[in-house]
């Protein structure tokens, strides 16, 4: 009962520590784009995120990642955008955290940031789509958006490869992986 109640504290804190992590990423290391309908935003809340993803899995990517981000959103003046931000950034750490937990090779990072990757650059043009009503201008969105995930992959993968390399990751449930 007692390593069980250690466990189920150390996710929570993992889980804040990582929303916190991505929303100080998100809000403070940011750069607002002159394209696009909406202006764009390139930022390096990426960055926390997939880290935790790949070392913290599934659950805990999606959580600090959707929460993160979307509560940026709420704060930063792009409310409208926060439903669609918490479902398409939690499916992105949700989807990295996955590939991660099955498969601990920089082949398999470089698949699963390939794959967050894509539901941003389809889940942002539908959003935007859906937002402005119009499917044209969403378009505008995607280079800004690949060089989001590009720029936080290739700060990234190294960083994750060398902690897997040392075992500097532990699970979910706080066991060693």
């Amino acid at each position: 009962m007692k390593q069980q109640s250690l466990s189920q504290t150390k996710q929570l804190v993992y889980t804040a520590l990582g929303i916190a992590l991505v929303f100080t990423c998100t809000a403070f290391v940011n750069v607002r784009l002159p394209i696009a309908a909406n202006g764009g935003l390139i930022h390096l809340g990426n960055v926390p995120l997939f880290i935790l993803a790949v070392l913290y899995g599934r659950w805990l990517g999606a959580l600090a990642g959707g929460i993160g981000m979307a509560l940026f959103d709420v704060v930063g003046g792009w409310f409208l955008w926060a439903p669609f931000t918490l479902i398409i950034v939690g499916l992105m750490g949700y989807t990295v955290g996955a590939i991660g937990e099955k498969h601990q090779t920089l082949k398999a990072y470089v698949l699963a940031l390939a794959m967050a990757c894509i539901i941003k650059v389809v889940g942002y043009y539908g959003a935007e789509g859906i937002i402005y009503g119009n499917w044209l201008a969403p378009m505008t969105s995607i280079p800004g958006n690949l060089v989001q995930i590009g720029v936080a992959s290739a700060i990234v993968l190294p960083i994750v490869t060398k902690l897997r390399k040392y075992g500097g990751a532990f699970s979910w449930a706080g066991s060693r992986r």
